[in-house]
């Protein structure tokens, strides 16, 4: 997992042959100005999921982990908490090759804040990349959220 500014996000170009393409977008597009919903930016390798989630708290909060695809997710209106376990730790859940997501979802008394290691919050201008080794647990809000999420082939 990477936590970082959003300027800064040159410095990561390396780690997979599209996040040049990623900087590029970023350099050159409003994220606020996008629709709702998914917009390719080279196909189904790389594209941006923008929603809105609603309010969750901790212990609503379910993990999720991805196989083929990375995810930087990049909080727009609001801050954003997550939850961060590592997927092996994770309980098993049911992969969905369709949607390439696994849904964590252990329950009760394990459930996902009591699997949480680690817990962090991301304001606007900042993102984080989940790779697939990251179980992550999004959208943690007393409000709700508008949010990005570009998938990039991992």
């Amino acid at each position: 997992m990477i936590i970082d500014d959003l300027q800064e996000f040159d410095r990561y170009i390396g780690l997979n042959p599209l996040f040049p393409a990623v900087a590029e977008f970023l350099r050159t597009t409003d994220l606020n100005a996008l629709p709702t919903g998914i917009t390719k930016i080279q196909g189904d390798n790389l594209y941006i999921n923008v929603q809105d989630a609603p309010a969750k708290t901790r212990r609503q909060a379910r993990f999720e982990s991805h196989r083929r695809m990375l995810d930087i997710q990049i909080p727009l209106t609001d801050s954003e908490e997550y939850g961060w376990t590592p997927t092996a730790a994770l309980p098993r859940g049911t992969y969905d090759e369709a949607s390439d997501m696994t849904m964590h979802d252990p329950t009760a008394p394990r459930t996902a804040e009591d699997v949480t290691q680690t817990y962090f919050r991301l304001h606007p201008g900042q993102f984080a990349i989940f790779f697939p080794a990251d179980g992550h647990a999004p959208a943690i809000s007393s409000t709700g959220l508008h949010k990005a999420i570009i998938k990039v082939k991992a």
